[in-house]
């Protein structure tokens, strides 16, 4: 942990009336006087379990979330329906969940990765310095400046086949989410690059890294054992609020035809079966609209309570 955040968790709790409290239940406590922050995580947890919960669902309705049935198309709310059927006779709530399921994978896991990715190429470039860093940051500056989406969209189209991936792989029902994930954490990683980089300037010029240099301790271990802890806040904060820009971004690209390829339900490709139908069955581009809204809302708050609680300028 930082020094400055330590002094921050020391004054607050100096401050505090009563006996000391650990450093966790500051964080706590400052989390929880962030209301939207404590409501957004409450709401997440709810969605991730009722996704987890659909195979549940599926068999206490006695519904097959992928079966067609056109005699059924577009019903509304009933006793065998909860929430009606989509434009193919399916279960609209059991598509709803397994669509969280997707969503909320491709979110949480792209945006991990692209962490990942950022994490390493700030720390080095920090740590190292010079031409090295100049190079690593003059990437970063090229991926920015990049059209995200109409690259994506690039991308997206390519044919795997081409660039040499095994047939059997591309011709896989999960093909287009193991895509989708590994290119939004491919071009997603610059902001959590250029803020590991800063804070690792800071943290390089402290004394217990010098300290450690002193003793002749390796590079990868100042920069994983004295360094990257001290500069995890930072990291926490970009990747939860990277989630809702990507689920955003995902639901973008099934809307567009090119994301999660039916009959792999997500939340966006919804969105595209119901565009035409708006008129006809509002349900069926509402439902999935308010819980693309919600989500992305939910991450903002949860990461600016998060911010708010890591602060080691925060006294209170």
């Amino acid at each position: 942990m930082s020094e400055a955040r330590k002094y921050g968790l020391a004054a607050a709790a100096g401050a505090a009336e009563g006996p000391p409290r650990s450093v966790g239940a500051i964080l706590w406590r400052r989390f929880l006087e962030h209301r939207l922050a404590v409501g957004s995580l409450i709401a997440l947890v709810a969605l991730a379990l009722l996704s987890l919960a659909a195979p549940l669902a599926e068999a206490a309705l006695g519904l097959d979330a992928t079966k067609v049935d056109l005699l059924s198309l577009k019903q509304p709310p009933s006793a065998e329906h909860p929430l009606g059927t989509d434009e193919l006779g399916r279960d609209l709530l059991l598509r709803l969940l397994y669509g969280g399921q997707v969503s909320l994978f491709v979110g949480i896991v792209a945006a991990f990765c692209a962490a990942l990715i950022g994490t390493a190429i700030g720390l080095l470039a920090g740590y190292f310095g010079g031409t090295l860093d100049t190079a690593l940051m003059r990437l970063t500056d090229g991926v920015i400046a990049l059209p995200l989406l109409p690259l994506l969209i690039v991308l997206v189209a390519v044919d795997l086949t081409k660039l040499g991936v095994p047939e059997a792989l591309t011709t896989s029902e999960n093909i287009s989410l193991y895509r989708i994930v590994f290119l939004i954490a491919l071009v997603g990683w610059t902001t959590v690059a250029r803020l590991v980089r800063g804070a690792t300037l800071t943290m390089k010029a402290r004394e217990f890294v010098r300290a450690a240099e002193a003793l002749g301790a390796n590079h990868a271990r100042i920069m994983l054992v004295h360094i990257l802890p001290n500069v995890v806040s930072p990291i926490i904060v970009a990747t939860t609020l990277s989630v809702g820009n990507v689920i955003l971004l995902e639901s973008v690209l099934s809307f567009l035809g090119l994301g999660i390829q039916p009959p792999m339900a997500s939340w966006g490709n919804m969105l595209t079966g119901a565009q035409e139908l708006i008129w006809d069955a509002p349900a069926l581009a509402v439902y999935p609209g308010l819980l693309i809204f919600v989500t992305v809302i939910a991450f903002n708050f949860l990461g600016d309570g998060l911010q708010d609680a890591l602060d080691p300028r925060a006294v209170k």
